[in-house]
């Protein structure tokens, strides 16, 4: 099967998009992601998975400090996207202009999201591409909003302007990643 091919269907693994929140030495970071899954069927016990590109400015910071602020996004936060997911952090305050609070772990708190979990890491898995963190919710809370906003809905409800750079960004993204692909330590036989 060639890859255009094979990336389609794995786009149908996808999970909602969410925001990833960092802080280091007063420096706030948000990023956008569609790598986030629930990681735990104990009730007391929240825990969550999230993917985070080795090139992203939120990966280092997570790494560096061990936590990290999720954010499920409501349906119409679309506009929230565009302030986190088409801009590097290292470039501008992606959160100068988005309503936030610290949280328990001194992440940002979105004041807008759908659903928020501020997470101190306990374990992580290097890919090669991206890191794996496993975040231990400290505090969870239940924001506005009916319906989750999925990579589907979102990339329907994009700007056009934003649906041209999404594409380009999202070809770079995988042009940079492609070389890291096997830069991990495999598991030993």
């Amino acid at each position: 099967m060639n890859p255009a091919e094979t990336y389609e269907l794995l786009r149908h693994l996808t999970t909602p998009v969410v925001a990833i929140t960092s802080a280091r030495n007063g420096k706030l970071n948000g990023m956008i992601s569609d790598g986030a899954v629930r990681c735990s069927i104990v009730p007391d016990v929240p825990r969550v998975l999230v993917q985070i590109n080795t090139f992203h400015l939120t990966r280092e910071i997570v790494r560096e400090t061990g936590r990290f602020a999720l954010h499920l996004l409501h349906a119409d936060q679309v506009d929230l996207v565009t302030k986190l997911g088409f801009v590097s952090g290292r470039d501008a305050d992606k959160l100068a202009e988005v309503p936030h609070r610290l949280g328990a772990t001194g992440c940002p708190i979105l004041e807008d999201c759908y659903a928020w979990f501020d997470c101190t890491v306990i374990n992580r898995m290097e890919t090669g591409i991206a890191t794996v963190f496993l975040g231990q919710a400290m505090d969870v809370g239940r924001g506005r909003g009916e319906e989750i906003l999925t990579p589907a809905r979102l990339r329907a409800a994009l700007p056009p302007e934003y649906r041209e750079r999404y594409v380009r960004q999202l070809e770079e993204a995988q042009d940079r990643a492609r070389p890291q692909a096997w830069q991990f330590t495999p598991i030993a036989e």
